[in-house]
C-alpha cells in the first residue's frame, strides 16, 4: 500500500504542485501529478481552459476520467466528440485512440486514472474538436 499525503508547504512525491503542459497538449492546460505511474498508473489532476485540449493519444491498460467540475469534450477516432460534465466517468479502453478538453467556451477540470505507457499522436485537428459542439 501507497499513501501519498499532500501538503501545500512541500512538493508533492509525484512532481511540482502545477505544470503548465504544452508538449502534447493545444491551449492552455494545467496539471497536478498526484500519483507518479511508478506502479503502473498515473494519476492527475487536469485543468483545461476554454478549447484546451490533449493531443490524441492511448493508454496500454486505458484511462478511466472522473469530471469534477465544469463542461468539456471528449473525442474517440472515428466517432462524433461527447461532451461531459460534472460527475461523469469516462472509461478509454486500452490502446483506444482519444482525446480530451474544455468546452468551446467552458474550462473543465478532471481527475486522469493513466494505467501503463501513454502512447501520445499529433494534436487534434480544429474541425475535429469543433464537430463536439
Amino acid at each position: 500500500m501507497k499513501i501519498v499525503r499532500r501538503d501545500s508547504a512541500q512538493e508533492s512525491p509525484a512532481g511540482p504542485p502545477t505544470e503548465h503542459r504544452t508538449a502534447t497538449f493545444t491551449g492552455a492546460v494545467y496539471a497536478d501529478a498526484l500519483l507518479d505511474g511508478g506502479e503502473g498508473a498515473a494519476v492527475t489532476s487536469v485543468f483545461f481552459a476554454p478549447g484546451g485540449r490533449t493531443h490524441w493519444h492511448s493508454h496500454e491498460n486505458g484511462q478511466v476520467l472522473h469530471v469534477l467540475e465544469g463542461r468539456g469534450i471528449v473525442g474517440t477516432q472515428g466517432d462524433t466528440p461527447q461532451p461531459i460534465g460534472p460527475g461523469d466517468i469516462v472509461w478509454a479502453p486500452p490502446g483506444e485512440l482519444h482525446w480530451h478538453g474544455g468546452g468551446p467556451d467552458s474550462m473543465v477540470l478532471h481527475l486522469a486514472i493513466s494505467l501503463g505507457v501513454t502512447s501520445w499522436h499529433g494534436p487534434v485537428a480544429d474541425d475535429d474538436y469543433g464537430s463536439g459542439q
